[in-house]
């Protein structure tokens, strides 16, 4: 009974083993033991045996059997790392499978895009329309752009892909050929541009080399070997008149000598401060003296009138006070040594220059000498201008002109040749017109002086080192002359 008992156990475990995994919930032991015969012989609990088993009994009578059971012991965790592998291939697979879909997609078009350009360069190497370099630049920039592209696929496609092999090589073959279309240019278009573009940085060289500064041809002192004046200098302000800025007008300027053309006498003779009476002026050995304000010596004179002044030889020229008499001052010993009437001269402010007062004699100096321009009543208030002997100041020649007098600002005398400017506005004046006594031709000319302040009182022009001396709003202003040579 023992033995019986024992074989409807191991049964038992069979069939319990062998439905480790079945959803239906198994019978009991107590239940299984004590189900009727029928029941334990249906179909969904029974197994086939292992073997037919033999038991024998010991000497205390107890059934004893051996029995052979496979392993028993179920690999879960193996399932479980199985079912976690298979899911990330599947995702992983999912994620290829949509790169692959995307690049067909952008294969497909890319490779329109080779169709098109290719009818485009055919089209341009049949056709006998000249095409610009911008055409070919965009040509060039779109097959860069796919060759780019082409390239990235290559190298996240793993293995070779016949597709992206062949499309890398027609890419390639399209830049041999556009570049080859570009080097046979049927109109010569692109040639023809670059050799504009090489012109051009020619002509842009030339112009750096003109615009460089380069020595203005060299005049000797006195000399009038030259065309006449065909620039002027930047200003270069020397300083303040020695009486302060209140004193507006007066002149300036440096002693010219036909003995001594080197010799350094610098003067400096500001009106008083209504602009009408000249009373002191004051004089500089040297040009330093001038600048640093040193061995100044100052001299106080009869009344002069006007800003007209000029020196020539040592000696100083000027307008008598309220009287058309010209005086002529040593300076070495400041005592006028002639007094002169000029013929028909008007005074009194009656053609003065526009926007300076009370210069009714303008004295000027040049290569050859002594001038003095002015204006009479049967000159209708036009230039006269007239050659002084400077020892007797007897008039030697007139000259009448057609500009008239109170329409320029100043005038100045260069080799016989009178310069007449004119205001443009507050800081620029221009040389305009001109006056030639050697043969009576009057011209025209435009060369603009910048100016520091707005009204130029006086102009004085010095043949030994070509430089106009102007007086400027109290201001002693120096501008350097530019001689063109003479044209044969």
């Amino acid at each position: 009974m023992k033995c019986a008992n024992l074989a409807v156990l191991l049964v038992f475990l069979q069939n319990a083993i062998a439905l480790h995994n079945v959803t239906t919930p198994l019978p009991t032991l107590v239940e299984y033991l004590t189900e009727p015969q029928a029941t334990l012989n249906k179909p969904q609990f029974m197994r086939e045996p292992f073997a037919n088993v033999t038991g024998s009994l010991n000497e205390n009578g107890v059934c004893q059997c051996s029995v052979y059971l496979p392993d028993t012991t179920f690999p879960v965790q193996k399932v479980e790392m199985l079912e976690i592998t298979a899911q990330v291939l599947s995702e992983k697979f999912e994620i290829e499978l949509t790169k692959v879909s995307q690049y067909t997609k952008a294969i497909e078009i890319y490779e329109q895009k080779i169709r098109n350009l290719t009818i485009k360069v055919e089209h341009m190497e049949s056709t006998t329309v000249s095409y610009t370099e911008l055409d070919f630049q965009l040509l060039k920039l779109e097959i860069n752009e796919m060759e780019r592209l082409v390239t990235q696929l290559k190298s996240t496609l793993v293995g070779s892909n016949v597709i992206v092999e062949q499309l890398y090589v027609e890419i390639r073959n399209l830049t041999l050929m556009v570049n080859d279309l570009e080097s046979l240019d049927k109109n010569n278009i692109l040639a023809i541009r670059r050799e504009i573009v090489t012109l051009q940085n020619r002509l842009k060289e030339c112009e750096k080399e003109r615009n460089q500064t380069t020595p203005p041809p060299y005049f000797p002192p006195g000399s009038c070997g030259h065309g006449g004046i065909v620039n002027i200098s930047q200003p270069y302000i020397v300083q303040l008149n020695w009486r302060g800025f209140s004193f507006k007008y007066g002149a300036w300027g440096r002693d010219y000598s036909l003995q001594t053309p080197e010799k350094d006498l610098y003067w400096v003779a500001p009106l008083n401060t209504e602009g009408r009476v000249l009373e002191y002026y004051r004089l500089h050995d040297s040009y330093d003296d001038l600048l640093l304000f040193k061995n100044a010596r100052d001299k106080r004179i009869t009344y002069g009138e006007g800003s007209g002044t000029a020196v020539y030889n040592n000696f100083m020229y000027y307008n008598i006070y309220n009287s058309r008499d010209m005086g002529k001052l040593d300076l070495n010993t400041n005592t006028l040594t002639v007094r002169k009437t000029l013929p028909n001269a008007a005074y009194g402010n009656r053609f003065s220059y526009a926007g300076v007062g009370w210069q009714d004699m303008d004295f000027a100096v040049d290569e050859s000498g002594l001038w003095v321009i002015y204006s009479t009543e049967e000159s209708t208030g036009n230039i006269v201008i007239s050659k002084l002997n400077e020892t007797t100041l007897d008039v030697l020649h007139t000259w009448k002109t057609r500009q008239y007098k109170p329409s320029v600002s100043n005038t100045f005398i260069i080799c016989g040749v009178l310069y007449a400017t004119r205001p443009i506005n507050t800081r620029e004046e221009e040389i305009f017109y001109t006056y030639d006594t050697n043969t009576k031709q009057e011209g025209k000319i435009n060369i603009i002086m910048d100016k520091m302040l707005e009204t130029v009182q006086s102009i004085n022009y010095n043949p030994s080192d070509h430089i106009l001396y102007v007086y400027n709003n109290g201001y002693l202003v120096k501008y350097n002359l530019i001689f063109q040579p003479v044209l044969h």
